[in-house]
């Protein structure tokens, strides 16, 4: 594999770079996870679209670039450089979007896709349900099919950005006689259709990332399904590897946290314990390795290949990494770190910045499928184990 970039790659490399240089917001953005916060993202997804920066590697039909994955890895790159928001829409461009672009209609793309990319139909995430977290063939919620509409009816949880999003995609139960992962369809519906009612859910710093979704009687065009009826599992499991895989969590994203870690063990070296500086050290060579790693299956897609079962690997790794990385940071700030962090204590933004991200990575080996099920994947898909 060449690790060098091409003189392309590094003219867009700096293309993007001074366009972020001018427009990041010097100030940082209120949390993506309140109202105020989540309005001031949203203009930033619609200030990135202003440059065409809201997905590059789109077609320039659809609000994007036409550019490959390896430039969408340079461009992550310098937008985590630059120490740019957090994505509002990352719902939508990370994973609906592929989804539609490999599944949907030409109807579809043309009504769903532009708008996406230009931070105009904010997302929500509606897979899990009551009884019905990580294993979603236990799916209950149903739609019925009434001519040209479907009738749905039943609850979503921990549907993530649903407490402010425009629109949200999950699977129903069109079969209602069907079990496990037949039956299923994937489906679009607007938020603010009648009989869809929001209940936040409040996270442990108070705000709301997430909200459940009660469904009574809402009605949805048929149109608005993705594929064909009962068809929703192959569908999901495609966008699951969009969010695995690739697209959800890139390298870039954790090269910062491990650059950070660096530059704070430098300023904790004196009194940092031997298997704290081992630790600061693995991160930074986890965070090298997967970046590695994601440019060889990036070269591999590009020539034709897909990504199977293999993006569970992908997400195991990741969210272990991001978790033992902040475990190194909250053990360079000591065993104060949390009370210098609260509101009114002795550390800086800084170091409530470090608290925030430890409290976060505790839920990635949750969120997108948890680790134990990856496991079971890889055992019964990679390895050919039994069940």
């Amino acid at each position: 594999m060449d690790l060098a970039f091409t003189p392309e790659q590094q003219e867009f490399r700096a293309e993007v770079r001074s366009w972020m240089e001018a427009h990041v917001p010097k100030a940082p953005l209120k949390t993506l996870e309140g109202r105020e916060g989540f309005d001031e993202h949203v203009a930033w997804e619609r200030e990135l679209a202003s440059g065409n920066w809201g997905m590059v590697t789109w077609p320039e039909a659809y609000g994007g670039r036409g550019l490959d994955l390896i430039r969408w890895l340079i461009f992550e790159e310098e937008y985590w450089r630059a120490g740019a928001p957090l994505r509002a829409n990352q719902n939508g461009i990370f994973l609906l979007g592929p989804t539609i672009m490999e599944y949907g209609t030409d109807e579809q793309k043309a009504k769903f896709l532009t708008p996406m990319a230009k931070g105009e139909l904010i997302w929500a995430q509606a897979w899990s349900e009551p009884n019905a977290g990580s294993d979603m063939a236990a799916i209950r919620s149903r739609a019925v099919r009434d001519g040209d509409d479907y009738v749905i009816s039943g609850q979503k949880t921990w549907s993530s950005r649903a407490a402010f999003a425009d629109w949200c995609f999950g699977l129903f139960r069109t079969d209602p006689d069907s079990k496990r992962h037949k039956g299923l369809s994937f489906i679009l519906l607007p938020l603010d259709a009648p009989g869809v009612t929001i209940r936040p859910i409040r996270q442990l710093h108070g705000e709301t990332g997430f909200a459940e979704i009660f469904f009574d009687e809402v009605r949805v065009p048929v149109a608005n399904r993705i594929a064909g009826e009962g068809e929703g599992w192959s569908v999901a499991m495609a966008t699951a590897g969009f969010e695995r895989g690739l697209m959800l969590r890139s390298p870039a994203r954790f090269q910062a946290v491990a650059q950070r870690l660096v530059a704070l063990y430098r300023q904790h070296a004196d009194t940092a314990s031997p298997d704290t500086r081992a630790a600061v050290l693995q991160a930074w060579m986890d965070a090298e390795a997967y970046a590695l790693n994601t440019y060889h299956v990036a070269s591999q897609v590009i020539a034709g290949a897909h990504i199977g079962a293999e993006a569970s690997l992908n997400k195991i790794f990741w969210s272990e990494l991001d978790r033992s990385a902040h475990r190194a940071a909250m053990s360079l700030l000591g065993a104060t770190a949390e009370l210098r962090t609260l509101p009114g204590g002795k550390g800086g933004g800084e170091e409530n910045a470090w608290l925030e991200g430890y409290i976060f990575s505790l839920s990635g080996p949750i969120y997108a499928g948890s680790n134990e099920i990856q496991r079971n994947i890889i055992a019964e898909r990679l390895l050919g184990l039994p069940r």
